[in-house]
């Protein structure tokens, strides 16, 4: 298997290459040259098997280059109980009959990230060993919330690897801003960017394509890439998860082997439900893909009219992982819809740089239409949703999962689609206490980690151990940063 980009079908990369670079180096996002097939037969060899072992048949198909002996030790790494507080490590919780809840927040750091960047990590130490690399990885993120904490408690300590995280200032919960600045480790960094999710995604981008950054770095004895789900080795163990979701359900009598059922993922960046896309383009027996946005909804108007149109108000919300207004992710769906048309997309991401939007071709609309339903959900909508699965199911949800719902909820009225559907659960709710405690009709009793507490006591729900612990970290992490000097900051924490 080998990759190329979205921009440029010459490239031409080995799977640990793709891992190891995270971004092309001419922008585009790097993506498999083919999408391997599953049939029924594959999915009933799943069934009877755990997690890790799920993870390493799937991933084999991809990563050519690795074993499936070493793709099984790295998922059970990655997966096992020192990780993961339940043996299943992605559970299907059934809400109602033809209603579930695929809960990803069960690892470290209690959101969906953790899928993948348990996994990473490891994917990327041995990517260095296969291709002779000598220098040290700088892993460079940007965050709405989630990735950040994730990526680094997936790299702290990892030899030859170093990693700085940047998040936007004042732009995610107290509790996820409280795991980064708090997070251990002598390889890791993290700063505030004064601005939005958007600028410190841009200042992302931009570094990696910085000739003389990167000249300057690679004298230093470093190379960049990524833990953002530009990287391939981000999106292909989220592929995963929607295969075993589909066997779990197959397994516990909610499906039959071949029936449909829906997914309806909250996204902001368009990488989680980009990965559900791939599972359906494998075979898995996938109907409908419902894309839930907050009210930073230009995926919604995308998908609805077919133009991506980043140029609106930014809203600061309630599920803030999902604040952004370009999704680096939908440039490999769209290049899969233009059938690999690397001319196409380039055009798109050049129209998208300089104005701000672009308009997709009447056949890429067509086939958009044929597998995405969009939606959006307001705050107002968010906090009825929490408070209508407490009250109705005493199922304590966070407001991403909560967006998912809603707009599931639109999706089958709108429709009149009864096939069993999975809403995704993106992350625990103690990551957003006062959010969940007001909209369940609580008053919270300040605004930080006390709020772990008073969520406790009012729902009875457990804390994740690992976010209990919070309260007794300082703080490690204090720096602030303009989004025009983030290629400084590099340099600084590079020296």
């Amino acid at each position: 298997m080998k990759y190329y980009s979205t921009r440029d079908k010459n490239v031409s990369l080995s799977a640990a290459e793709a891992v190891k670079m995270g971004l092309s180096r001419d922008g585009g996002l790097l993506t498999p040259t083919r999408i391997p097939q599953i049939d029924r037969a594959f999915l009933e060899r799943l069934i009877p098997m755990e997690y890790a072992q799920r993870a390493a048949k799937v991933m084999v198909l991809y990563l050519t280059d690795y074993s499936e002996e070493e793709l099984l030790t790295f998922g059970r790494n990655a997966y096992g109980p020192a990780q993961f507080d339940d043996p299943i490590a992605a559970p299907v919780r059934k809400v109602e009959d033809g209603l579930y809840c695929l809960e990803l927040w069960h690892g470290p750091t209690s959101a969906f990230k953790d899928m993948a960047l348990q996994m990473l990590p490891q994917l990327l130490s041995a990517a260095l060993r296969k291709t002779g690399e000598k220098r040290t990885a700088c892993i460079l993120a940007a965050t709405s919330g989630d990735t950040g904490k994730a990526a680094m408690a997936g790299f702290a300590d990892v030899p030859q690897t170093c990693i700085q995280v940047y998040y936007p200032k004042d732009g995610v919960s107290p509790v996820q801003e409280r795991q980064m600045v708090t997070q251990e480790g002598e390889n890791v960094d993290v700063r505030a960017v004064i601005g939005n999710f958007d600028d410190a995604q841009a200042g992302v981008k931009r570094i990696f394509s910085d000739e003389a950054v990167r000249a300057e770095l690679d004298k230093r004895g470093y190379f960049l890439s990524s833990a953002n789900s530009i990287n391939w080795g981000r999106i292909l163990p989220q592929v995963v998860y929607y295969i075993s979701a589909y066997c779990d359900l197959v397994r516990d009598g909610a499906l039959t082997m071949g029936d449909k059922v829906n997914f309806c993922v909250p996204t902001g960046n368009f990488g989680d439900i980009l990965a559900a896309y791939y599972a359906k383009r494998m075979g898995l027996p996938v109907n409908r893909l419902i894309c839930a946005s907050n009210s930073n909804n230009v995926l919604t108007d995308f998908l609805r009219t077919g133009i991506y149109d980043r140029n609106r108000p930014f809203h600061t919300t309630i599920s803030p992982s999902m604040d952004i207004l370009i999704s680096s992710n939908l440039e490999r769906l769209l290049f899969d819809l233009s059938g690999e048309n690397d001319a196409e997309i380039r055009m798109y991401m050049d129209a998208l740089g300089s104005a701000g939007r672009y308009q997709v071709s009447d056949n890429i609309k067509a086939k958009l239409d044929d597998a995405f339903w969009g939606g959006c959900c307001s705050e107002e909508g968010t906090e009825e949703t929490i408070r209508r699965y407490w009250q109705d199911y005493g199922y304590l949800i966070d407001p991403h999962t909560a967006v998912a719902a809603e707009v599931l909820a639109q999706y089958r009225v709108a429709s009149g689609d009864e096939t069993p559907a999975v809403v995704v659960s993106t992350a625990s709710p103690y990551k957003f206490c006062g959010s969940v405690l007001t909209a369940i009709g609580e008053t919270p009793c300040g605004d930080g980690l006390e709020l772990l507490d008073q969520l406790h006591a009012v729902s009875g729900v457990p804390v994740p151990c690992r976010l209990a612990e919070l309260k007794g970290k300082s703080r490690r992490f204090d720096k602030t940063v303009e989004k025009q000097a983030m290629e400084q900051a590099v340099l600084d924490f590079l020296k």
